[in-house]
């Protein structure tokens, strides 16, 4: 293209936006340099040599944000950690050792064999194909005893299955059947389904009753219009009450008195008081909060995980690639919040850039996981080797994404601890 052609288009372009600038109204130049907070992470960081993106976490952010899910709950009901949320051995140690608790839920192999040791109490998140079990309890003549399990069952034809192998390996398994409150993933959605599931546990003294389970996820995301929300908890909980007075008519109170009813989440645990059957709560997310988790009734916990990665290129304006560098400039002329460009190392993660503010990643250049960019008003102040961070929006996956997990405490980098390994 000509460069007249060029002008001409972008003066074209130009009309046609100022004509929409009726309409819409222009972005304002905005951004500014990293706050105190963030400026102390990136110190400690470069104090302690590092230089590529990494998992930050904040200690005492974490250690406040255990503290006061303990106090929100206030002992009413007991606490389970969600392991998969929180996947670090160290990680875990800590949480568990903060609120108290010995209670965990798990959702893959790998990590039930590396979690079912000690003193632990596990109850399994998702129901498991039965050969899972089976390979869990094939050495366990050659290693030390596992811990408690309740093997998590949804359907009569899973239950038969758990029979079969505990028939196999002459082994008494501790079943906890998951029952749908609202959700609708799955579990057991009738009296008459329930029923059959209870006939096939009396009919076998090798299955052992633990429990029920039932995740009301779906709760919070529905729009709070005319009571729709109170409507699905109340919902939820009444169905977990009349299962759980089904399966106390069949086996007797004495069977449900230990029971494990477990229930809530990271985004409903504040919906339970303890006035229900429900015994317990599963927590995890939370406890570091990614932007997933912004949530008003989360509003007393604070961000508590990080990445963090630095700059590797700030070239003085943001250009698009040759031929169609022109579209840029439109973009620019019309958004001074795309004038400046900083390429990091990585990127296209779970997550959004945080600090320092301002910065966004660009629909016309694309993302990249090698070097993406991210665009900004150039108040922002950033050069090359800075850092930059960004939030993610759930923890589970985005853990395990960074090799070790700095930790963040009294301004300095105060340990590593070790991901456990990715699973599915």
């Amino acid at each position: 293209m000509t460069p007249l052609k060029r002008r001409t288009l972008l003066g074209a372009i130009g009309v046609g936006l100022a004509g929409a600038a009726t309409l819409a109204v222009r972005p304002g130049r905005g951004g500014a340099p990293h706050e105190r907070y963030f400026q102390d992470i990136a110190k400690a960081l470069k104090d302690a040599g590092i230089a590529t993106p990494t998992l930050v976490i904040d200690r005492q952010r974490l250690h406040a944000n255990v503290g006061q899910i303990v106090h929100n709950m206030g002992g009413r009901m007991q606490l389970r950690v969600v392991a998969k949320s929180l996947p670090s051995l160290p990680l875990l140690d800590e949480i568990l050792a903060l609120a108290r608790t010995d209670r965990l839920m798990v959702f893959s192999l790998p990590q039930l064999q590396q979690l079912a040791t000690g003193s632990t109490q596990i109850l399994l998140g998702k129901p498991m194909p039965v050969a899972a079990a089976a390979r869990f309890y094939q050495d366990r003549n050659t290693r030390p005893e596992p811990a408690p399990v309740q093997w998590l069952i949804d359907t009569p034809s899973r239950l038969a299955q758990y029979r079969d192998l505990a028939r196999q390996l002459r082994l008494p398994l501790a079943v906890n059947f998951e029952i749908d409150v609202g959700l609708h993933r799955g579990g057991i959605a009738s009296a008459q389904t329930l029923q059959e599931m209870l006939s096939i546990l009396q009919s076998e003294p090798l299955l052992h009753w633990s429990g029920l389970m039932g995740y009301d996820a779906h709760v919070t995301k529905i729009p709070d219009v005319a009571g729709a929300r109170q409507k699905a908890m109340d919902h939820a909980r009444q169905t977990y009450a009349a299962y759980a007075r089904q399966v106390q008519t069949a086996l007797g109170e004495t069977a449900t008195r230990a029971a494990t009813f477990n229930a809530g989440g990271s985004p409903t645990y504040r919906l339970y008081d303890g006035s229900g059957i429900e015994s317990e709560l599963s927590v995890g997310s939370a406890m570091v909060k990614g932007t997933d988790f912004d949530t008003p009734l989360l509003a007393d916990l604070q961000p508590a995980v990080f990445i963090a990665t630095p700059v590797l290129k700030a070239p003085p304006r943001f250009q698009m690639p040759y031929g169609v560098e022109w579209v840029g400039e439109a973009a620019q002329w019309w958004d001074r919040n795309q004038e400046r460009a900083y390429f990091i190392y990585g990127g296209n993660w779970l997550a959004d850039p945080v600090s320092p503010p301002g910065l966004m990643g660009s629909g016309l250049y694309g993302t990249s996981s090698n070097q993406q960019v991210l665009l900004g008003s150039g108040l922002q102040g950033l050069a090359v080797d800075d850092m930059v961070f960004f939030r993610p929006r759930q923890s589970e996956a985005v853990l395990q994404q960074f090799g070790d997990i700095a930790v963040y405490a009294d301004n300095k980098i105060v340990q590593f601890w070790k991901p456990m390994a990715a699973t599915a």
